[in-house]
């Protein structure tokens, strides 16, 4: 039994960054889906796969982990990089764009 330890990116549907600071436990699947044959719906024998656990810090999460006696991998965040940008770069000449109004 292993889990995954890492932080949620931000949701791409919305500009927020909600749940991107808490860390996040989840189960790696035990076993495949199976396709029920009467109505075709996907399923699994695996109820931890529904198990979701938030912790405060990275050490709060593999703490748990060791406690619990299972294997964890633990995918660190990557560093978000921003570039500084004006309204005036709007109109800039450097602009690889063109600018059309």
């Amino acid at each position: 039994m292993q889990v995954r330890i890492y932080q949620p990116p931000k949701n791409a549907m919305q500009s927020g960054r909600a749940n991107t600071k808490r860390w996040l436990v989840e189960y790696e699947p035990d076993a495949a889906r199976e396709i029920e044959p009467l109505m075709g719906w996907t399923s699994s024998r695996d109820t931890r796969g529904q198990l979701r656990m938030w912790f405060d810090s990275k050490e709060e999460a593999i703490a748990y982990a060791q406690r619990q006696g299972v294997m964890y991998s633990v995918e660190e965040p990557k560093e978000r990089k921003l570039k500084p940008k004006g309204y005036g770069d709007n109109f800039s000449n450097t602009r690889l764009g063109r600018w059309t109004h």
